[in-house]
């Protein structure tokens, strides 16, 4: 009985219930079983009253001798206080705020307490205690106790659902499990020795011991790859099954291109370009992902497959996430191809432009025309603009491609798949090739499954002659140092970026970090740092709530060198290129992950100017700074992305945690043997049978997936 439909819970809840569980995303009777534990309580072991000792996690059982509430009008509270007995001792328990436990706490009743002990008025005491009634005097009911004296679960809530009301709910429904469909088949659940659905959902609940536990969480977690490694293989084969233009190889024009180069091509970049050529030259759809560092090189690359592509008569999409970056790839892939026979268009929401190639026309002033929309939407569809460059703008309905052979994205994680789909819609036969690119570095697992449809090629090597970016950890006593730095290098002409982890003070994040220390606020720096610290300077703000309009001309101010000063949240970790900013100096460094940091710090260094990334932080914790040191002297982001992944965990990289995966699964991108394992078993699955007629509650679990699932 199972499909989207099985049991919803307003057969068994109210309305006002329904709100809350709703909050949890939790609509039927699968949803709430499937609701799991983020961790577990240990209050399984008892101890006699007269050994307790203070500490976090202890459990008592013993007779209630007396309860009463005392309110205390001074500071507004209710006290809610009983004894309890064992053979050994007595002991005093409190609840704060809570008069209606004095209905349950009746003398004679039996009582199980686990939780905190303190010290009360020279006396040991339990400090709001989990309780359970477990019978009267020491007649002990023969009822599994839930909150106390166990493995307790430990759930995500919400105002009104506390995880005592979870374990009551879930308890009962837990009758239903064997309604639900297995969807691990048989066959692979005794390869890889997995518990089946019934038993895993009893034991992640309320398992015996942490062992079982941790079994039932391995299979639910393999259970959400194997259906995310199915989808992609899936759609792996779905695309083999299409067409897509070949582009020829050019030899001689491909070296043509490549002497005209301003510097020579590092081994990365010809081995990924021969990869994207080699691709394209077939008849199947490329569907690659190309991964590098900041200034790495990776758009001379796609340039190249575009040229390739112009050479046969075919057009390629270019797209970049802000206007502004594709203003800068339209004057970057202009200037690459000026003395080739090719035209460059831009579109944006708010212009349309050719460049002038000198080969046909005269050169305007600015190097490119601007032309109304109307003209250049012609001039596409009849394939006079071979390389097209724009935001979202190239996917609405009345842009059409005459030819579109080749799509680029740049920062590919910013793009979701029906955005990519999108683009291709109007070619139904023949498939465009994609080529994906990302600044971001992604470790192996991650690559393995959130983007385990697309081919992966990897540019670690940097270009020769590149200057290294100092990095330093500045400490609370030094940041005046950091100020006076600041105003030694715009004397010297240059620029700086101030990177803020929060835009306002009321944010989630809160103002205190969990050491008491307070976090800069991007609005309320902006102030403080035009105002006392830089007061003869320009100073601008960039965040991501600001209009689009405003963000461009913010953006265009400091790229112009009209600001000397950019205080700015993390909405520039995928931004412009400003070879004149020589600073990035990033508040709260801690607040922020690895791989964020290494983005950060990559907006700098883009010129001949010896440039620095000021990592400041307020933090004395000895795994912060263990963390800033890894950026301090990280000179690869691939490698730097595998301990980010270590030490955060996946929620943390851009767009990861909108994927659509479970909190489970993403728990599980760490685990590289995990993934190989429902990699493995989605090939068995998919080699016995690739339309899953034998499985359809995999194919239904699939189905819901797709429906679900963004992978941007």
């Amino acid at each position: 009985m199972g499909g989207e439909n099985f049991y919803m819970l307003t057969k068994y809840f109210g309305p006002a219930v329904i709100k809350k569980l709703g909050k949890l995303k939790i609509k039927t009777v699968r949803d709430l079983l499937y609701h799991f534990p983020s961790r577990y309580d240990d209050f399984s072991n008892f101890t006699p009253i007269s050994e307790i000792k203070p500490r976090a996690q202890l459990s008592a059982r013993g007779v209630i001798l007396n309860a009463k509430n005392t309110r205390i009008f001074r500071r507004n509270m209710v006290l809610t206080e009983i004894i309890v007995e064992d053979d050994t001792g007595a002991i005093k328990s409190v609840w704060f705020n809570q008069p209606y436990l004095i209905n349950q706490f009746k003398p004679g009743r039996l009582i199980n307490l686990s939780g905190k002990v303190v010290i009360n008025k020279g006396r040991f005491c339990f400090s709001n205690p989990a309780y359970e009634i477990v019978g009267y005097r020491e007649v002990e009911r023969k009822k599994e106790s839930l909150h106390t004296g166990r493995l307790v679960p430990v759930y995500p809530q919400t105002t009104g659902l506390t995880s005592r009301w979870l374990r009551f709910a879930i308890k009962p429904m837990l009758k239903f499990a064997n309604q639900l469909p297995d969807v691990i088949p048989d066959e692979i659940r005794k390869i890889y020795r997995l518990p089946n659905l019934i038993h895993a959902l009893s034991q992640i609940h309320f398992p015996g011991k942490i062992e079982d536990a941790e079994l039932a969480r391995k299979r639910f977690a393999f259970e959400e790859l194997f259906v995310l490694q199915l989808f992609t293989s899936l759609e792996r084969l779905k695309l083999r099954q299409k067409t897509a233009p070949v582009i020829k190889f050019d030899e001689v024009a491909v070296k043509k291109f490549v002497e005209s180069l301003p510097y020579k091509l590092t081994d990365d970049q010809k081995k990924v370009s021969w990869q994207i050529i080699k691709d394209i030259e077939g008849p199947k759809p490329m569907n690659r992902l190309l991964e590098g560092d900041v200034g790495s090189g990776k758009t001379i690359v796609a340039v190249m497959a575009a040229y390739l592509t112009a050479l046969n008569g075919c057009q390629t999409a270019f797209m970049a996430p802000t206007e502004i970056l594709s203003r800068q790839h339209f004057e970057k892939i202009s200037f690459l191809l000026k003395n080739f026979d090719i035209s460059v268009g831009l579109l944006t929401s708010g212009e349309a432009r050719v460049d002038c190639n000198p080969i046909r026309e005269p050169m305007a002033s600015n190097g490119a025309r601007k032309i109304s929309k109307k003209e250049f939407l012609k001039k596409v569809e009849n394939s006079e603009v071979p390389i097209v460059i724009g935001t979202h703008s190239l996917i609405q309905k009345n842009v059409v491609f005459k030819n579109l052979a080749l799509i680029v994205i740049d920062e590919q994680h910013r793009f979701g798949v029906n955005q990519r789909a999108a683009i291709a819609d109007h070619h139904k036969e023949s498939i465009p090739h994609l080529l994906s690119m990302s600044a971001t570095p992604i470790p192996r697992t991650l690559g393995l499954t959130i983007w385990g449809d697309l081919d992966l090629s990897l540019i670690k090597e940097m270009p020769k002659g590149r200057i290294g970016i100092i990095t330093k950890i500045v400490p609370p006593e030094k940041r005046n140092w950091a100020y006076e730095f600041i105003k030694d290098e715009i004397k010297k002409g240059r620029q700086a970026f101030v990177v803020c982890p929060l835009i306002e003070e009321s944010e989630k994040l809160s103002k205190k970090s969990p050491e008491g220390i307070e976090i800069k606020a991007a609005k309320k720096e902006y102030e403080r740092l035009k105002t006392d610290v830089f007061p003869r300077l320009k100073i601008g703000l960039l965040h991501g709530r600001m209009k689009a309009k405003e963000k461009e001309k913010i953006m265009s101010e400091f790229l112009n060198k009209d600001l000397n000063i950019l205080v700015t949240t993390s909405v520039v970790e995928v931004g412009i290129d400003v070879p004149n900013a020589t600073v990035m100096m990033i508040e709260g460094a801690d607040r922020f992950g690895l791989a964020s940091l290494y983005q950060f710090r990559g907006r700098v260094g883009r010129s001949e100017y010896q440039s620095y990334c000021l990592l400041l932080t307020d933090s004395t914790l000895a795994s912060v700074n263990e963390r800033l040191k890894a950026i301090e002297s990280a000179q690869n982001g691939f490698d730097l992305a595998e301990r980010d992944l270590e030490i955060r965990g996946p929620g943390d990289f851009t767009g990861v945690r909108q994927s659509g995966l479970p909190d489970l699964a993403m728990a599980s991108l760490t685990d590289l043997k995990l993934i190989e394992e429902t990699r493995e078993a989605a090939k068995i699955i998919l080699n016995a049978d690739p339309n899953l007629k034998k499985y359809p509650s995999l194919a239904s679990r699939l189905s819901e997936f797709k429906n679900r699932i963004h992978l941007e």
